[in-house]
C-alpha cells in the first residue's frame, strides 16, 4: 500500500510540474501584460467602459453564460 501511495504522489507531482513548466498557449495573456478592453454587449447601466478609464480602481467583473 505504501508503494502505491508513492507512485500516485510521484505522478501527481510530475503532473503539477509539467503544467507549471509548460509554455503558455499562443495568444494567452502573460503575467504583467496590459489587460485587453472588454468587448461585448449589452452594457447595463453605463456606457461601455475602457481599461484606461478604470485604471487605479478596484474592478469586479461578473460574467455568466446561458445554458
Amino acid at each position: 500500500m505504501k508503494g502505491d501511495m508513492r507512485v500516485w504522489l510521484g505522478l501527481g507531482l510530475a503532473a503539477v510540474l509539467a503544467l507549471a513548466l509548460a509554455p503558455p498557449a499562443p495568444g494567452q495573456p502573460q503575467p504583467g501584460a496590459v489587460a485587453p478592453d472588454i468587448t461585448g454587449a449589452p452594457w447595463i447601466n453605463s456606457a461601455p467602459l475602457t481599461i484606461g478609464g478604470l485604471r487605479g480602481r478596484v474592478v469586479l467583473v461578473e460574467f455568466w453564460t446561458y445554458g
